[in-house]
């Protein structure tokens, strides 16, 4: 098929990459000219492992081409995808003034037969907002049908996740767009999930605010490991046991971020409020995740004398340079107002955080670079690579005297036999 995707964010550029890899053909539509140039010559704007080398071999295939040019695109296209951003507004309510203003321009450059998917997460009801704005501006002779395609992608993982995903959701009253979808799905193993629009428009919000509250659920019980001296690993190993709750996702730490738990969350709980509905449950998952950056932030200001600190990983999670509701952003803010110093490092997100903090603290090239001197060491982002440190070097040679492992990625008898404080969270 020839298909088009509205968008090279994470979604967008990720799932057309793997698209063209099945042998379709895949335009990809953006709106700014110095990114799509960068990105026809292999540059895919972020980092997340295999894209790059994934993108190359399918330009170099020519299916896969990028332009700011709608007709172009749209005109051949069987499939479109819309997969811009709907970030919060101020009310938590996701912005979907993009997806509006990119289906205008979707539906006047028409031609035949589309149909028009939205991998964007949108509030229930949205697809068919889409539909009316199209249905107004479309070319007369054209014809087009509404379908919603969630996706599931985990940044970090994100082109496995496309190529091998749990279920593939397909939402619409069209049963002719169902059966083209269907068929452009068939080379990914994985069931197909039928459904009408509004269910397939809930069923992303849902997994994602049930994952975000299985986190803040794991960080409820660490804190009251934390209070009563129980180890919260111990703890969830065995409730996790259990097959009716298990142990993915129930993971203690500094909290959730990233482009999605955070702003699906919020926007879950602002649908829920205009549908009358209590969502105080969703509302205490946002306070425990706050709560839990906070509580990092009290054991550095007790346990760091000198305040100087070195921080390692920056991203909001590993193999990803994103820093979009990144704890540590929000960790080190925090820490400046309290006049601390600070060094960081991340294998990928120092670009990135340079922009958001300039001079404001201190960056280097490696781990034991930025720990140097530096008595008390932050974890904030489980790299691998901070698994492997030499913790005698890190002792000895670089004078660190308190760990703070905000990711439990250490055992806590190891480091405190070398004669270093270890402190980490539910322990």
């Amino acid at each position: 098929m020839t298909i088009s995707f509205i968008g090279h964010g994470y979604v967008g550029l990720v799932t057309a990459a793997v698209f063209a890899d099945f042998g379709n053909k895949v335009w990809v539509v953006g709106r700014t000219p110095e990114k799509i140039e960068k990105l026809k010559k292999g540059d895919p704007l972020f980092y997340e492992p295999e894209l790059k080398e994934l993108l190359q071999r399918n330009l170099d295939a020519d299916r896969l081409h990028f332009t700011i040019d709608y007709k172009d695109a749209i005109g051949e296209s069987d499939v479109v995808f819309i997969a811009v951003g709907t970030p919060p507004q101020a009310s938590g309510a996701a912005d979907l003034s993009t997806v509006f203003e990119v289906a205008e321009k979707i539906g006047k450059n028409l031609n035949g037969f589309t149909v028009v998917s939205c991998k964007s997460t949108v509030a229930i009801g949205t697809n068919n907002e889409i539909a009316e704005i199209i249905e107004k501006v479309k070319p007369e002779g054209t014809e087009f049908a509404i379908a919603s395609v969630p996706e599931f992608l985990s940044q970090g993982t994100a082109i496995q996740n496309t190529f091998n995903p749990d279920r593939v959701v397909i939402g619409s009253d069209s049963q002719e767009a169902i059966d083209l979808l269907v068929e452009l799905h068939k080379p990914i193993d994985a069931p197909n999930i039928i459904t009408d629009l509004a269910s397939a428009e809930l069923i992303k919000y849902t997994a994602n605010a049930m994952l975000a509250t299985k986190i803040s659920f794991a960080n409820l019980i660490a804190q009251f490991s934390e209070k009563t001296g129980a180890n919260v690993e111990a703890v969830l190993d065995a409730v996790g046991i259990d097959k009716r709750i298990g142990r993915v996702f129930m993971n203690p730490g500094v909290g959730y971020g990233g482009s999605c738990f955070p702003k699906d969350v919020k926007a879950l709980i602002q649908i829920g409020k205009s549908l009358g509905i209590d969502t105080s449950l969703l509302e205490g998952v946002e306070k425990v995740n706050i709560d839990m950056r906070n509580n990092v932030i009290d054991k550095i200001v007790k346990n760091s004398k000198d305040k100087n600190i070195a921080i390692l990983g920056l991203s909001f999670k590993p193999n990803t340079d994103d820093l979009r509701e990144a704890p540590s952003v929000y960790i080190i803010k925090a820490l400046l107002e309290k006049g601390f110093k600070i060094n960081v490092y991340d294998p990928e997100a120092m670009k990135k955080v340079k922009k958001v903090f300039g001079d404001k603290i201190n960056y280097f090239e490696d781990s034991y670079a930025a720990l140097n001197g530096i008595s008390t060491m932050v974890i904030l982002t489980e790299w691998n690579e901070f698994r492997e440190l030499d913790m005698k070097k890190v002792k000895e040679q670089m004078g660190v005297k308190v760990i703070i492992d905000g990711r439990n990625i250490y055992d806590p008898e190891k480091i405190r036999s070398l004669g270093i404080n270890y402190i980490g969270v539910g322990k």
